[in-house]
């Protein structure tokens, strides 16, 4: 059976035009203790602002929630007319993982879904409900379905639409996603599966991520040849170090076309912790709509800086900071949360 790749099929960029963007209403209350209800109103205004641009696509449990989050979504001026529900029901809210990975095939107009494995970051948590979602909107969309047979998500990695992808050894490389693969059999589904051409390794995540080093709390591309990549000022903290060997191994990677690539740095909120535990509190989780950027703002000093910064980057779009100081007690923010859906 011939691959993606052979068929003509590519992930696009983030950036490239949306047919809508998918997500799965937050109802875990292990995700968020005991302060579950203080999430919402800053993940309503995130869906409302998605729905200025493009549908948005929400996986639900039940008519309850349905009727709940509809007359939340309503009461806030909420663009009703691009949003849908789906009676999909999910372990947890972060789709970027669980979600399907959309492929497009510009010769024949055609989209493809990709459904990874999917083990919740190495069986950390229930997900017999999630893994089933990529198959579930695949037969809503009916769509072709490509099955790598290996455990990949969607926050692990980023691309520029040109042939260019960015991951992490600590997450890919780690033993409880795929102990049998070797680094260039990885390499080979990536290239496969994405249509992709070249692949930049980066070494650790951000301190409190328990998703063992997602590229999605790190490094970003923002168009073909510049990404921004979060560099830590305080040399005392324990992401300064970790943040720099990143930022030495972009300086010197090259592109799909061998170039080398505009690098941006981007600063670091002050730490955030829950119990005594750090949270993985990063500008870098932001997501790319048809007609905003959507960046987690923690009420820190540096959050004016990191919109200015993405403001210079994405001329096109407006660049909104929503407060995520209490969905990142979940351990993610609006990238984790959110998969787009390209537009032919």
């Amino acid at each position: 059976m011939k691959t993606p790749k052979e068929l003509g099929y590519y992930f696009p960029s983030e950036w490239h035009k949306h047919q809508s963007t998918w997500l799965s209403y937050p109802h875990n209350e292990n995700s968020w203790p005991d302060k579950i209800h203080t999430i919402f109103p800053s993940y309503n205004l995130f869906i409302k602002e998605l729905a200025k641009g493009e549908l948005v696509n929400i996986n639900i449990l039940n008519d309850e929630m349905l009727k709940r989050v509809n007359a939340e979504l309503n009461a806030i001026g909420t663009n009703m007319a691009n949003v849908c529900f789906h009676m999909f029901k999910t372990n947890d809210a972060w789709c970027r993982d669980h979600g399907p990975a959309f492929l497009i095939n510009d010769k024949e107009k055609k989209r493809a879904i990709v459904d990874w494995g999917y083990n919740a970051w190495g069986d950390k948590y229930p997900y017999d409900l999630d893994t089933k979602i990529p198959s579930l909107i695949a037969k809503e969309l009916n769509l072709e379905t490509f099955e790598p047979g290996i455990v990949m998500e969607g926050g692990s990695v980023d691309f520029n639409g040109k042939g260019t992808l960015i991951t992490t050894k600590a997450c890919l490389l780690n033993e409880n996603r795929n102990p049998t693969f070797n680094q260039s059999q990885i390499e080979e589904k990536l290239i496969n599966f994405y249509g992709v051409d070249n692949i930049i390794w980066l070494g650790e995540g951000v301190d409190g991520d328990d998703t063992d080093g997602h590229i999605d709390d790190i490094t970003r591309f923002v168009n073909q040849d510049t990404v921004v990549t979060v560099v830590e000022q305080d040399r005392n903290d324990v992401n300064y170090n970790v943040l720099q060997d990143n930022l030495k191994i972009l300086s010197s990677s090259r592109l799909e076309n061998g170039k080398q690539m505009n690098v941006v740095e981007l600063p670091m909120p002050e730490p955030f912790y829950f119990e005594d535990e750090r949270l993985p509190a990063s500008y870098a989780n932001f997501y790319i709509a048809n007609d905003a950027v959507i960046v987690p703002v923690f009420n820190s000093k540096n959050d004016n800086k990191a919109i200015y910064i993405l403001e210079e980057c994405f001329k096109d779009r407006k660049v909104i900071g929503i407060d995520s100081t209490e969905i990142i007690w979940g351990l993610g923010s609006f990238h984790c949360l959110s998969q787009q859906e390209p537009k032919l």
